[in-house]
């Protein structure tokens, strides 16, 4: 009697023709063969390219990076000479290409906020003058908007001669407007702790002040106790019922340390002076970096207002309702209510703002500002002949910055989207 066979008949045996033939497999095979061929690609492009630099007498290599750099950067935020490495140049333009990304969001998002607010204003004039606002800076290039400040800030601002004349005068005796820029109070510790070596490497030294590590180390002891007196009062307020005011405790917890630590390390202000043909100490603030900040800021902040208005409106008009039927004033719907609810809508379009924004920073040559682009993309570029191995380095840099803003925000938004079942 013979045996019955298995349910679904017997098992076929794997034959490399089913490669080809089996749609369970020709998916698969299809896919590894142009995986081979774009790898082959990549692989001819990139040895075509190094043998093509061999001949050319320059061997792929970031030596050049240790040379020295033989040209000056008037905007620094750390110490630079022209003897220092086309590496330290590099990692200056970077620091100057972080602040103004950083400072360009933060003032962005402020202004963005307030606008995209205001174009749902029920005032007909206040609304339409937020629509010209809005429309004038998205429909014309960020570069333009950049020289017209330039321009601006140069051609309304006095020069120093002015104040020895009398013809100008400083802002609260601390504060002058230049056409050369804005020079402010520098501040000055009379006791000061001094400053600790993080790198040794004299191409990438890099000094910390201990001031500002104790400040901010007081700063975050001060807001880490904001913390736990707020989740006091949460407990308390889960048990009871009633929630104990805690506002003035906290605010005293974050703002009375790092003003006891800057008392005890002698913080005073120091004014620039009129000396010569120009203003002498204080910090100076260039125009090159008012005007790249501030028209950043300002055209993509006409994005943002678009994106804030669309969160806005997304909230159904029954939360504005009832938030006003309990009682709570128009300022009180919108900050409480709407807002954290319009979050959920507006961060994922904010964090292509941002990042466009630091990558529209790349514009700064146009004014002579000297970020990441303008000194390993463009003098140490230039100078070395190393073109290729400068704009994979910039491409990696910008790639490094854009992917953690990316992470940042993505984080954050995980915080404040709704929480499902």
């Amino acid at each position: 009697m013979a045996m019955a066979e298995p349910e679904g008949g017997p098992k076929e045996s794997f034959r490399p023709a089913m490669l080809i033939y089996d749609t369970r497999y020709r998916a698969i095979t299809i896919q590894v063969l142009v995986l081979a061929g774009v790898v082959a690609l990549i692989g001819w492009l990139v040895n075509n390219t190094l043998h093509n630099l061999e001949i050319l007498g320059k061997p792929l290599g970031f030596g050049f990076l240790t040379e020295p750099a033989s040209y000056d950067i008037n905007q620094r935020l750390i110490e630079y000479n022209s003897r220092d490495t086309h590496l330290r140049a590099a990692f200056v333009g970077l620091l100057n290409t972080l602040l103004v990304a950083a400072a360009g969001c933060v003032l962005a998002t402020l202004i963005g906020l307030f606008v995209g607010v205001l174009r749902l204003s029920k005032n007909w004039l206040v609304a339409r003058l937020m629509t010209v606002y809005v429309e004038g800076f998205r429909n014309v290039p960020v570069l333009l908007w950049i020289l017209l400040t330039m321009a601006i800030l140069i051609d309304t601002a006095p020069r120093p001669a002015a104040f020895r004349k009398g013809e100008a005068s400083m802002l609260f005796d601390a504060v002058a407007i230049t056409n050369r820029g804005i020079y402010i109070p520098e501040p000055v510790f009379s006791r000061s702790l001094g400053n600790i070596h993080l790198f040794g490497d004299s191409s990438l030294r890099f000094d910390v002040s201990l001031d500002l590590l104790a400040i901010l180390a007081a700063l975050v002891a001060g807001i880490v106790a904001s913390i736990f007196v707020r989740r006091w009062a949460d407990r308390v307020q889960e048990e009871t019922g009633d929630r104990p005011t805690t506002w003035h405790i906290r605010t005293a917890l974050v703002v009375v340390p790092p003003v006891l630590v800057l008392w005890a390390l002698g913080f005073h202000l120091v004014p620039p002076e009129l000396k010569g043909f120009n203003f002498k100490g204080g910090i100076h603030l260039r125009n090159s970096f008012i005007a790249l900040w501030l028209a950043l800021s300002l055209y993509t902040a006409a994005f943002i207002a678009e994106i804030v208005r669309a969160g806005i409106q997304s909230v159904p008009k029954g939360q504005t309702e009832a938030a006003l039927a309990l009682g709570f004033s128009g300022g009180q719907t919108m900050r409480l209510v709407i807002l954290p609810q319009a979050l959920r809508v507006i961060i994922p379009p904010l964090i292509s703002q941002y990042l466009n924004l630091t990558k529209n920073s790349s514009l700064a040559i146009a004014v002579g500002y000297m970020d990441i682009t303008g000194t390993l993309g463009g003098i140490t570029l230039n100078q070395t002949g190393r073109e290729l191995e400068s704009i994979m380095l910039l491409m990696l840099v910008y790639l490094a910055i854009s992917l953690s803003i990316s992470s940042v925000m993505n984080w954050y938004n995980k915080r404040v989207k709704l929480k499902e079942r």
